[in-house]
C-alpha cells in the first residue's frame, strides 16, 4: 500500500513472537536514516524494562543483562542484550566495561553501545565515564560523556564529531524510596528542558531483592534519530552507574 513520499509499507502484521511480545510494525525506509532507526522517527517516548534473571537471583552471580524497549503502546521496538564475559561481569560489577547489542524485530543488530573501563570514583575528575553509540554497528553516531561535578550527576550528549548537542542533569541523591528518579535532558546552555530519563519505582520487593530496573525516556518527536539513539545509550550508562547494584 502506498503512502505519501512514494514509500511502500511492508506487509508485516503485528503478531506476537514466541515469547508473546508484540512488536511495533516495521516502518518504511527513510533516506539518510541509519537502517533500523526508522522506528525512532515515530515515537517520542521509550520504555525500557530489564528482564528478571532467575539464575542471578538464585546464585548471586552477575549475568548478562537483557532489556525490552517498548513504545507508549506497549509494542516492542527493540531488544537489547549485554555481551560481556563472566569474569568481567563478576569482578568489575556495575563499573564493568560492556557492549550492549540492540536488535530490531528482524533480528538485525541496529545499535551497538560500547562502554570502556573507566574510573568509577566521583571524586576523580579524570577518566570519567563515557559511552560510544554506533548505528549501524561500526559507525559512530554519538557519545555520552560524564561531566565532573561535586554533587550532581551530569552528562553531555555529543554527535559523531564530538560536538555538544544536549546536557543531562540528575538529582543530588539518586537513591529514593517509593518515587521515580528523574534526569533532566536540557539544551546545551541548560536553559531549556527538552526531555527526561526517569528511573521508575518498581515496588519495594523488586527494588530490595533484584537489580532489575525500569526506565522511561522522553524526547521531542522531531529530535534527530541519531540523538534519540544516543539518549537511549545514556539511559543504559545511567543504569549501570547508579542502579545496577547486586543485592
Amino acid at each position: 500500500m502506498g503512502v505519501p513520499g512514494g514509500f511502500v509499507v511492508p506487509p508485516v502484521q503485528n503478531q506476537p513472537t514466541m515469547d508473546r511480545a508484540f512488536w511495533m510494525p516495521i516502518p518504511p525506509s527513510i533516506p539518510n536514516c541509519p537502517p533500523g532507526l526508522e522506528y525512532l522517527t515515530q515515537i517520542d517516548q521509550v520504555l525500557i524494562h530489564q528482564q528478571l534473571e532467575l539464575l542471578e537471583i538464585v546464585t548471586g552471580l552477575e549475568v548478562n543483562n537483557r532489556y525490552e524497549l517498548k513504545n507508549a503502546l506497549g509494542q516492542r521496538v527493540y531488544f537489547a542484550a549485554e555481551d560481556t564475559d563472566c569474569l568481567t561481569r563478576n569482578c568489575c560489577g556495575p563499573s564493568r566495561p560492556f557492549t550492549i547489542r540492540i536488535t530490531d524485530n528482524l533480528g538485525r543488530e541496529v545499535i551497538t553501545l560500547q562502554r570502556p573501563l573507566r574510573c568509577s570514583m566521583c571524586c576523580c575528575p579524570c577518566c570519567l565515564q563515557e559511552l560510544e553509540v554506533q548505528a549501524p554497528p561500526g559507525q559512530t553516531i554519538g557519545y555520552v560523556v560524564q561531566n565532573w561535578h561535586v554533587c550532581l550527576p551530569k552528562f553531555t550528549i555529543q554527535d559523531e564529531k564530538r560536538m555538544d548537542i544536549l546536557k543531562i542533569t540528575g538529582p543530588c541523591v539518586v537513591c529514593r524510596c517509593c518515587e521515580d528518579v528523574n534526569f533532566e535532558v536540557k539544551s546545551v546552555d541548560e536553559t531549556c528542558t527538552v526531555g527526561k530519563i526517569s528511573k521508575q519505582w518498581t515496588g519495594i520487593v523488586q527494588e530490595m531483592f533484584t537489580d532489575t530496573d525500569n526506565f522511561g525516556i522522553s524526547f521531542p518527536m522531531d529530535l534527530d534519530v541519531k540523538m534519540k539513539a544516543v539518549m537511549i545509550g545514556a539511559c543504559f550508562l545511567i543504569d549501570y552507574m547508579f542502579f545496577e547494584h547486586n543485592n
